[in-house]
């Protein structure tokens, strides 16, 4: 048997009347007007209500998957620490669920480990493999040498504080300054919504005991005989309870040391007589020497006080209640106290909300010209008040699923506006066209769910379906791009919904028909009559159309240019096709013209600066270098203010901040400006000073980023077993990497060697004076660092009491010989006399990751230029170096490149699931396997015009972007999956296959191309966005080229694919 040459489906003698029968929606919603204005108004009430209770912030919440654990290990050298404490936490966390790597570095006396889990781990689950880390961790304690400091955990790695004060003080020292701080964050505390307070450069203070090694020799003393002296003391311990017939009384021994004078006197016996501590040293309250890390503003020493909010709370109402609470707390401190906001994130978001607001009215107003113009005004007017029917009804579905407003649901929101306008257009369009031909308006208002409801549906299911990898994607990216998938495909469920019901419903005001008593009376069998006789005059006239009062619509002079247009491309299908399938193909080669780029920088109007000096120099050098940028910066009038944070880095205050931990020879600056335009002023004259005047400094002036934390927009890791060869390797690949034109500051996260000074004892003289090796490295310690001798109790505060040397002799290299060490016989030898001193260069720092030893080659990017781009020009230049490799050796791509590729691997990872629903909703919808191969066949129509999009605007092709580009191809099949049931449901009318090909597509040019023009024209205000642009663009050139193409190629398609021949042309 012949497979017919269009597709088989059941006919009836009366197919219009036939679709009129079961279950209607329209028909329900306009037979109930009560019921179905309550429903109306509670959508838009409820809606107005969850707008204004939606919680705002600047980034949806992010689960980050890192856990920091530190470990000190006073006296160890770099390598100790790596064998010893490094290698052994990392062996251990590898273990834990979800393990993806582990990044470390081992310095001396300190190490530092950074568990990343993998993307795909519950969020729900993390803080129980947090656990985890912790237990095991401690199971392996004893396995660890005995003294060290910790290991101490931050699994609160991605708490982001939005709001930052910096608290400075004239005439007011730190620990005064200090104590008021803590008033302010104890009342902080009780701001609604305020989650955390975090007190950020508190300088810990001690209590000095400065005394000569020298004396403290020639006195016969030692640090340990002096603590066990403060220790017997300052002891807390029970007296006793007296127990009375009538009460019991505690027994308080009082003597504890509560101030410094108390410590001054406390007595020592020195050669047989009894001195106070205060007549041999020097007793004075201080801060930690040196300090671990300072934060500075404005040029002074500040002490921040750093906010976070809580889950799904609201940003803009939290930074009133914060600025309220403030300026009561103002007017109880003393004078010479100022506050300075460092970080303003209500202020930012507020900002965002206005640029959103502004934007979807711009939006809400070019589709609505659209629907007026096209429409005309009636028509025109019910799409213009079902968009806020929707919107509201999508706030309130946002309230219910916990969705808050942030930069990527209300960019979401943009988008869905673009597309939640088709149905109402469609339904409204089939209505009032309807009405032209002669139906009521009951019978005109209903039409639409008969005709066209359900392939709608599957359009608007395909298009949602088209977001559905963002959702399926287990990566960070995924997560914090979720809520497009989520608003999107909200906006358009609630938009079929209103298409259907509420848009017929205010049609019926709007839109007036004829209404006779016949109608009214028997509405079905007015309808069929109309549908009769409307068939019948179009027969009689003999019009070619075959639909009677839809000739006179469709007969115009532009329809019949569109008419022969159409079936020039269907009598020339084969080159229709051809001139497609080139398109695709330029579209395909002109994509790797495009620019790449994972995330773009944010629109902030602020700056980050880091200073790196060389490894091993003292927060004293890194201070000074910072103090010299302030003066600069507090010269330059385009600087509102700035912050300095030296020995660490800032505080999370934005969920993209790539956050530095605990480097003494590290500076961060955060540097605001009154606007956008300002910080583009500023980056050129600050990034021309820190190249000139910071000779020795590793400085870097860069924007703050968007998306996922990335350091370095060109990186490449280099692992191997061998420290030295992988240092070998790493030179090359530098090599390469500054040649490389576009790369800026190129270099290694190991600096070179530093010196240190190697104390070699003599084991035989020492055990001839009674010493060890670990008795003369505590008293080195003694002298250089300090010694803990006890501590000092003062409130809610344990003071400790150092005792150190003076600073002469700390810090005097010529005088470490002539160092005394207290031997156990009584007497003192110089440190000369036991060891020899000499100068060795060692390793300042040792990076590892996953267990093996890593050094990376970072660098910036000059303007204008993505680095995924530079990152592959580089990649095919180091062929040579990675194949010439030892065996163990590696040279792994990093950076945005590596995130790139993880983020797209798994958007890729839904795909098949994606494909697999469209396919089961296009056979659902249209029960043939060639229509539904037809239809898949047109998703990708719309790359050529991504690609022209992108090329012409300058705009690179992201992560972002290829979201859009995925999505598109969803917006592309709704469009296709209308027009071949349209072309179905003519054969089955009774229609020629050729004629149904050729008129579908006439009636169905006007939706589709308002549909399209809608999507189009609403993007506008979204591709000046930062982030959104891309996406906006790609659509926007995507929906462009795809609309024209599918009026064209899809007839040329069906007409080549089911063999119809075009009619005999009349003889003359």
């Amino acid at each position: 048997m012949m497979m017919p040459n269009v597709p088989e489906t059941p006919q009836t003698a009366d197919a219009g009347t036939t679709r009129r029968e079961g279950f209607n929606l329209s028909a329900v919603a306009l037979r109930y007007r009560q019921v179905t204005l309550f429903f109306l108004l509670i959508c838009g009430i409820g809606g107005a209500l969850a707008f204004f209770s939606l919680g705002q912030r600047e980034d949806p919440d992010y689960t980050f998957r890192a856990m920091v654990v530190r470990t000190l290990w006073p006296g160890a050298t770099a390598q100790q620490v790596d064998e010893l404490v490094t290698d052994r936490i990392e062996k251990t966390v590898q273990e834990i669920p979800y393990f993806k790597y582990t990044t470390s570095y081992s310095k001396p006396g300190e190490s530092l480990v950074v568990l990343m889990l993998k993307d795909s781990s519950p969020p729900d689950k993390v803080k129980d493999y947090w656990y985890q880390v912790r237990k095991k961790i401690g199971d392996i304690r004893y396995r660890l040498p005995p003294a060290i400091q910790g290991p101490f955990f931050n699994d609160e790695f991605g708490d982001v504080f939005g709001t930052i004060y910096a608290m400075t003080g004239d005439g007011i020292d730190m620990a005064r300054l200090r104590r008021y701080a803590e008033d302010v964050r104890d009342q902080l505390l009780h701001v609604p919504d305020v989650a955390k307070v975090e007190l950020v450069g508190v300088q810990p203070e001690q209590i000095h005991v400065t005394l000569s090694a020298t004396r403290l020799a020639r006195l016969g003393l030692t640090p340990e005989a002096i603590a066990r002296e403060m220790q017997a003391q300052n002891l807390v311990a029970s007296a006793g309870t007296l127990h009375t017939d009538a009460r019991s009384v505690r027994l308080n021994v009082s003597g504890q040391f509560d101030n410094v004078k108390a410590v001054q006197a406390l007595r020592l016996t020195v050669g047989g007589r009894i001195i106070r501590l205060g007549d041999i040293a020097s007793v004075n309250r201080g801060y930690q020497d040196p300090p671990t890390m300072v934060m500075r503003y404005q040029g002074k020493d500040a002490i921040g006080i750093a906010v976070s909010m809580v889950g799904n709370g609201d940003v803009l109402q939290l930074g009133r209640n914060l600025d309220a609470r403030m300026r009561e707390l103002r007017t109880d401190l003393p004078v010479g106290i100022e506050f300075g906001k460092v970080s303003d994130q209500p202020k930012v978001v507020e900002g965002a909300v206005d640029v959103f607001t502004r934007s979807l009215l711009e939006a809400v107003i070019i589709v609505l010209a659209v629907s007026l113009l096209s429409l005309g005004l009636r028509a025109g007017m019910v799409v213009a008040l079902s968009i806020p029917l929707v919107l509201a009804a999508t706030f309130l579905g946002m309230k219910v699923f916990g969705i808050d407003l942030h930069r990527v649901s209300t960019g979401a929101l943009i988008i869905a506006l673009g597309l939640l306008v088709d149905d109402a257009m469609i339904s409204i369009e089939m209505m009032a066209r309807k009405l032209e031909e002669g139906l009521d308006t009951f019978h005109a208002a209903t039409y639409a769910y008969t005709s066209t409801a359900f392939p709608m549906l599957t359009g608007t299911l395909i298009t949602a379906v088209g977001f559905l990898p963002i959702a399926t994607a287990r990566s960070s990216t995924g997560e914090y791009t979720f809520a497009i998938f989520a608003v999107v495909t909200l906006a358009l469920l609630i938009s079929w919904v209103m298409a259907v019901g509420a848009v017929p419903f205010i049609g019926t005001y709007l839109l007036r028909g004829r209404d006779t008593a016949v109608a009214a009376a028997n509405p079905d069998a007015h309808a069929k009559q109309a549908l009769t006789t409307s068939a019948g005059a179009g027969a009689g006239a003999g019009g070619s159309t075959g639909h009677g009062a839809e000739h006179a619509l469709f007969d115009t002079p532009f329809y019949r240019r569109l008419r022969a247009t159409i079936e020039g491309a269907m009598r020339h299908h084969w080159i229709t096709l051809g001139i497609t399938v080139l398109l695709l193909a330029a579209g395909v080669v002109g994509m790797q013209f495009t620019t790449k780029q994972f995330f773009p920088p944010s629109d902030r109007a602020e700056i980050l600066v880091d200073l790196w000096l060389p490894e091993g120099a003292s927060l004293a050098a890194t201070r000074a270098q910072s103090e010299q940028l302030e003066s600069w910066l507090a010269r330059d009038g385009d600087v509102q203010s700035f912050v300095a944070y030296v020995g660490n880095g800032s505080p999370r205050y934005f969920l993209s901040l790539d956050q530095q931990l605990y480097r003494t020879n590290y500076a961060q600056f955060v540097v605001l400006t009154p606007d956008v335009e300002a910080r583009n002023r500023l980056m050129p004259r600050l990034q021309a000073e820190l190249a000139s005047n910071f000779p020795g400094v590793r400085a870097r002036a860069y924007l703050t980023p968007l998306g996922p934390p990335v350091a370095f927009p060109v990186q490449f890791r280099i692992g191997g077993p061998d420290v030295g060869t992988i240092k070998r390797i790493a030179n090359q690949v530098l090599e390469v990497v500054r040649a490389n034109p576009y790369t800026v500051e190129p270099h290694l996260n190991w600096g070179e060697r530093s010196p240190s000074i190697q104390v070699d004892v003599d084991q035989d003289r020492a055990r001839a004076v009674g010493l060890s090796s670990g008795q003369i490295s505590r008293a080195l310690g003694g002298v250089i660092d300090g010694a803990t001798i006890g501590t000092l109790h003062e409130g809610d505060q344990l003071l400790p009491v150092i005792m150190r040397a003076p600073q002469n002799e700390r810090n005097d290299l010529s005088a470490l010989g002539s160092i005394p060490i207290t031997t156990p016989l009584g007497g003192t030898v110089p440190l000369s006399q036991v060891a020899t001193l000499r100068q060795v260069m060692e390793e300042p720092i040792l990076w590892r990751r996953s267990r093996i030893p890593t050094l990376t080659v970072n660098a910036d990017v000059v303007d204008g230029v993505q680095g995924p781009d530079v990152m592959h020009q580089i990649q095919r230049q180091l062929k040579t170096i990675r194949a010439g490799l030892p065996a163990g050796y590696h040279i792994d791509a990093g950076g945005p490149e590596e995130e790139n590729v993880s983020a797209q691997a798994s958007i890729m990872s839904g795909m098949p699931l994606m494909v697999g629903l469209i396919l089961t909703l296009l056979m659902l919808q249209l029960r043939r396997f060639s229509l539904v191969l037809m239809v898949m066949l047109t998703a990708p129509l719309g790359i050529v015009g991504v690609v022209a999009a992108l090329l012409v605007s300058g705009r690179p092709f992201g992560f972002v972007a290829m979201l859009g580009t995925i999505a598109l191809a969803g917006i592309i099949m709704r469009n296709t999956v209308i027009l071949v049931d349209q072309i179905r449901q003519d054969i089955d009318e009774g229609h020629t296959p050729w004629e149904a090909v050729r008129e579908a597509t006439v009636r169905r040019f006007r939706p589709i191309t308002l549909t399209a023009a809608a999507a189009i024209l609403a993007m506008i205000p979204l591709s000046r966005d930062v982030l959104w642009g891309p996406m906006a663009v790609s659509i926007m050139g995507g929906l462009v080229v795809a609309t024209a193409l599918t009026l064209l190629m899809v007839p040329a398609l069906y007409v080549a694919w089911y063999r119809i021949r075009p009619p005999q042309r009349a003889a003359a």
